[in-house]
């Protein structure tokens, strides 16, 4: 199954643009934006979605497709069941064959669908594709609404940041970040507790992030948010990215929201992976051991991994 990301470059990119023909001032053109359309999903037959699963998980797809990898080790894991099929009108269809296995029979992935582990209490929305630029808020909002409408009241956010963007590079590697709705400075004591460290670039007085939550609250993009990539600092990056968006549109369901990150590059990123997956374990006191899977420390390897990087080379070349 193809995992495809795309990854905003300046708030702009989060939002529809203004007709080219309409000047910024004029009234009419901020107003010229649509409501989005709503977020439709269809139930797989005598599947319904369980009370018992109050925390879902999904990715915000950044760098190196870590959210989405992670997510892909936990629905077999967990020996989640697939519930129902989302069609979000903002994200790039996409198909494939069975993501999980044990076989590959036929069993066709789509581009957004929600999996349910009742014995775990886990929901998961596996997103396969993008989001169209511009509609990232749309899109945020959408989700949120769905998820809130479906009984589910913690919502666990996994996504990767660009190492490039560093300000400091930490002792450990492998360190956690986090970013909380428990409080407005967007901190957590539970996430304090597992030795992960709150996002420093968050700040919410901060220009750009303020105009992220006024854009999911309803206002409308002005001029002096349409920065030019070039005059935008190291903070403002982190505000362009979709979990910063999925963060805000979820925070202001009332949803309790726990976004959960990680540095790292392009290339091989399954041990990022991994490092997201047991990462929701302990938010929830949870063991991968308790999973029972195939692979190591408990953990169920997903079918499409075997391919993820393509088939082998011939090794009849060398």
């Amino acid at each position: 199954v193809l995992l495809l990301r795309s990854v905003p470059q300046t708030l702009v990119s989060l939002v529809p643009q203004l007709p080219a023909q309409a000047e910024p001032s004029d009234p009419t053109a901020a107003a010229a934006d649509p409501a989005p359309a709503a977020m439709e999903f269809a139930l797989v037959d005598g599947e319904k979605f369980s009370p018992s699963c109050s925390t879902l998980v999904m990715p915000a797809l950044s760098i190196g497709n870590v959210g989405q990898l992670a997510v892909d080790l936990l629905i077999p894991s967990a020996k989640a069941r697939r519930v129902a099929y989302l069609d979000e009108p903002s994200v790039l269809p996409c198909i494939g064959n069975d993501a999980f296995g044990p076989d590959a029979v036929g069993d066709l992935a789509l581009a957004l669908e929600e999996y349910e582990s009742p014995s775990h209490g886990l929901a998961f929305i596996q997103q396969r594709s993008p989001v169209i630029t511009g509609m990232m808020v749309s899109f945020a909002k959408n989700v949120a609404n769905f998820i809130s409408s479906i009984g589910k009241d913690h919502v666990v956010i996994l996504s990767s940041l660009d190492s490039g963007k560093r300000r400091v590079i930490d002792a450990s590697s492998d360190m956690l970040y986090y970013l909380s709705s428990c409080n407005e400075d967007g901190s957590d004591p539970e996430c304090e507790k597992l030795g992960w460290k709150k996002l420093e670039e968050y700040d919410p007085s901060q220009r750009l992030w303020k105009c992220l939550a006024s854009l999911i609250e309803g206002g409308v993009l002005s001029e002096d948010m349409a920065d030019d990539p070039e005059e935008m600092t190291a903070s403002d990056y982190y505000a362009t990215l979709p979990f910063a968006a999925l963060f805000f549109a979820c925070k202001a369901k009332g949803l309790k929201v726990s976004c959960v990150l990680c540095y790292c590059s392009e290339g091989d990123n399954m041990p990022e992976s991994f490092h997201l997956a047991e990462a929701v374990c302990k938010l929830r006191g949870q063991d991968p051991e308790q999973f029972h899977g195939n692979g190591s420390n408990g953990w169920t390897i997903p079918l499409s991994w075997k391919s993820i990087y393509g088939p082998p080379p011939d090794m009849s070349i060398f």
